[in-house]
């Protein structure tokens, strides 16, 4: 069996030689990429006034460690208090979808710094001059939505140019992508999940539970192994209906593949735009850049790159839509049904039920933990807000999210696991570290209204004012592209920055491959359909197309 490729933790401390090792092992054409990271606005990240202070620095890591604390929600999860709601009216799979397009279109903002010669575990660190950091930071994904986490480099269907990802693909019928079967045990406790007799809803596995997937992060999460699920579910239906519906593409399998896989490329960039990023920002803003074009994203060099403005701040406002559990299935949930539930399904268990997580013990996923997806993808059942919902977009994240230990490594001191564990502290180090703008500098340049000082500290706790109190005139981006949202948006969605840092790197992005569904013309009415005739217009419609929701 091959090696897996991308062994990468999500948002954790990666060791250079480990990176090394794992790509030298793994040459996927799919991976072994290098492309750029760059600053969406150079001019910035060079300007001492538009960044944190470089003098005092071991106070200012403190302070921001402070105010990382600070942001972790203490309450318990099950029972927020009413004056401090958490839920939003967004589908918790926007959550995860964000995610998988994150692991789609960059890895490694959070590798160590061998080749950066610093590391945001040390109690004092100097921030990285913008121009090393955009000589030796590169991104080993390539920017273009173009699912290679799902494909690989494709599949063998000429013996004489075989593929690193042949093993992606089953043998029978090699077009077509593998999928596991989930273990069913009358030892397992639970009832099945609809579609009951459909058990091929797991990743495929080896025999060390390690998934045969393009990126291993895939398969950290529970509810991303369950999406990437979906997509290679997608990918096979897609199949049928090209051979059903377009016999003259499906003639032979270079042919076949090539065209379910642009179909499935355009199906899930038309989604990235017009579900999820029409979802999560400012009502009109994909549109007046659609229409009006791009303002701030520009080829470097005649090259597309990432933002590290987005990367490192922007985009992940991600981590505050995550909740301390969920409405998984009807097996783990809170909801009072028949027969009793098991127990929450709590974030941690999310890590367990994976093949890094051991998955419970049994081979491959319990039957049992299968995900409900239409209790996360219905936009229903998130306006009533409760455990269908994300949370807020706001400066309070979850407790679990300083508690993952799952990215700690036992040959680290104590002191470093700590700050390993706590996501909060890490976002806001590797911004200083990587001399990422403040969010007022960014606002201004936006041409939006800056957030005041008062808006600022509006709905916080005394401790939180009390460890924003330095960074009220100079605010690390991502914490105030989170409070944007929070005071501007009610944390529904992003504010007017986060917005359109967002929406320019993704448009911008698809601008400018000349491949993407924005430069052929196309949109759903050009692609497959449900049963009933219905266009996939929405994740849900494409969870339906691939079985694994009713």
């Amino acid at each position: 069996m091959q090696n897996i490729p991308f062994q990468f933790s999500h948002g954790g401390y990666i060791k250079q030689e480990a990176v090394t090792r794992s790509v030298e092992e793994s040459r996927t054409r799919a991976i072994d990429v290098e492309t750029d990271f760059d600053y969406l606005f150079p001019e910035l990240a060079k300007d001492p006034n538009s960044l944190l202070p470089v003098t005092n620095t071991k106070d200012v890591i403190a302070k921001l460690k402070a105010l990382g604390d600070a942001m972790i929600d203490s309450t318990d999860f099950t029972e927020p208090p009413p004056q401090a709601p958490i839920s939003s009216t967004i589908p918790p799979v926007f959550t995860y979808f964000g995610q998988f397009i994150d692991h789609d279109i960059t890895a490694n903002t959070d590798r160590t710094s061998e080749d950066l010669k610093t590391d945001i575990t040390k109690e004092d660190f100097k921030p990285l001059p913008p121009s090393t950091v955009i000589e030796k930071l590169k991104n080993l994904r390539r920017p273009t939505f173009d699912l290679d986490s799902v494909y690989g480099d494709g599949p063998t269907l000429d013996p004489n140019f075989p593929t690193e990802a042949k093993s992606f693909y089953q043998e029978n019928d090699p077009v077509k992508l593998k999928v596991g079967q989930a273990t069913d045990s009358p030892d397992i406790p639970g009832v099945k999940i609809p579609p009951e007799g459909d058990l091929m809803r797991d990743l495929p596995r080896d025999e060390n539970k390690r998934a045969i997937i393009g990126d291993s992060r895939n398969d950290e999460n529970l509810i991303v192994a369950q999406l990437h699920v979906a997509f290679l579910r997608f990918h096979n239906a897609v199949v049928d209906w090209v051979r059903a519906n377009e016999p003259k593409n499906a003639g032979d399998n270079i042919t076949l593949f090539k065209r379910a896989q642009q179909l499935v490329r355009w199906h899930y960039q038309w989604l990235v735009i017009n579900d999820f990023l029409k979802t999560l920002t400012v009502k009109g803003t994909v549109d007046s850049i659609l229409t009006g074009g791009l303002k701030f994203y520009k080829l470097r060099n005649g090259e597309l790159f990432m933002p590290l403005e987005f990367s490192v701040a922007a985009y992940r406002f991600g981590h505050s839509l995550i909740r301390g559990a969920y409405d998984h299935n009807r097996n783990f949930t809170d909801r009072p049904l028949t027969p009793q539930p098991i127990t929450n399904a709590t974030f941690n268990l999310l890590f367990l039920f994976t093949g890094k997580g051991g998955l419970g013990g049994t081979s491959t996923l319990p039957f049992n933990w299968i995900i409900e997806w239409n209790r996360f993808a219905d936009k229903g059942r998130a306006s009533i807000r409760g455990r269908n919902s994300a949370r807020r977009i706001d400066t309070r994240l979850t407790k679990f999210l300083s508690e993952m230990d799952n990215e700690i490594d036992q040959s680290n001191t104590q002191a470093i696991n700590d700050l390993l564990k706590h996501l909060a502290k890490r976002n806001l180090l590797r911004g200083y570290l990587l001399s990422i703008p403040t969010g007022q500098s960014l606002a201004d340049k936006l041409g939006v209204k800056r957030l005041t000082a008062e808006e600022l500290q509006r709905r916080n706790s005394t401790q939180m004012n009390q460890a924003l109190a330095p960074f009220l005139e100079k605010t690390p981006a991502w914490y105030y592209i989170l409070k944007e949202s929070e005071i501007r948006a009610n944390g529904d969605s992003l504010g007017e920055v986060g917005s359109r840092i967002v929406a320019e790197t993704f448009i911008g992005l698809m601008k400018n491959d000349p491949f993407s569904y924005l430069n052929k013309d196309w949109n759903p009415s050009q692609g497959v359909k449900l049963p009933n005739g219905k266009e996939i217009r929405e994740i849900g419609d494409f969870l339906k197309f691939a079985g694994v929701m009713l």
